[in-house]
């Protein structure tokens, strides 16, 4: 009996959580006249979509977000690697207190660093620019914990046979701590594309000009502009272009993603 009221849970909150999901692609394909109707008639079309991509630059968009996401995360995995492998294998004094100071990066929330962050941009003079939106987040805290904790189970056998074989430290960490940590960046690296391709609050303060925005913030000003006069349906149809992309990945590799995430230890 238990069991059963548990599945029942589990499957309103799967539907209150799949609800919006589905209603925004249920509007995004339907006539603009017809948008809020649950009427269950064969009326459907692509014209939210064409005028989602006629009225606003969709394609500008699309080449800034992945620039920004492919960009932060190859800076992360040569940083968090770095600063990963320096906490579990090397010693030093204070060395465990400085990873507990890091790791308060995790608790403090991202708002709270906005106008720091906004006024070293300005005087670098990196105000409206890609690196601008990029250069908060090269260093993670969650990426270091998650590849520290990796690398500590890792036998310290593996990198004295290393040594005997004549490799450098560089050697090896690209030739062995790496290649065995790879559901680890796996996982950290849907973490950090899904959260960058959402962001919204940091490029919304940073940027200015198409040339430099993300889906997000192109989503949010398509949606309250009067001039591409944006109904729901359009507003649905720009909503799922955004997230198409996510929802694609994770519906293909899905499999990979859960055995990332079980083997990297994220709950």
């Amino acid at each position: 009996m238990q069991r059963r009221v548990e599945n029942i849970a589990m499957f309103g909150l799967a539907c209150l959580w799949t609800f919006p999901l589905i209603w925004a692609f249920w509007t995004a394909f339907r006539p603009r006249e017809m948008a809020t109707s649950w009427e269950l008639t064969p009326d459907f079309t692509l014209n939210n979509f064409v005028h989602v991509w006629n009225g606003a630059p969709f394609a500008q968009y699309y080449l800034n977000t992945l620039i920004i996401v492919t960009g932060i995360l190859a800076v992360q995995l040569v940083t968090a690697t770095l600063a990963a492998y320096v906490f579990a294998k090397v010693r030093f004094w204070g060395r465990d207190i400085l990873f507990i100071l890091f790791l308060v990066q995790i608790i403090v929330p991202a708002d709270v660093l906005l106008f720091p962050n906004y006024n070293v941009l300005g005087d670098l003079s990196l105000l409206d620019t890609k690196l601008g939106i990029m250069m908060p987040y090269f260093a993670s805290a969650l990426g270091i914990f998650l590849l520290r904790q990796t690398f500590k189970t890792f036998p310290s056998e593996l990198e004295e046979a290393a040594r005997m074989e004549g490799c450098s430290w560089w050697q090896m960490l690209w030739k062995i701590y790496v290649p065995l940590a790879r559901p680890t960046y796996i996982a950290f690296g849907l973490v950090s594309v899904s959260y960058h391709w959402n962001n919204f609050m940091w490029p919304l303060i940073v940027t200015n000009s198409v040339e430099n925005r993300p889906l997000t913030v192109g989503l949010a000003i398509f949606a309250t502009s009067f001039e591409t006069g944006a109904q729901w349906a359009e507003v649905s149809a720009a909503t799922v272009m955004v997230i198409l992309p996510l929802l694609l990945a994770f519906l293909l590799f899905q499999r990979q993603f859960l055995n990332s995430f079980i083997h990297s230890g994220i709950k």
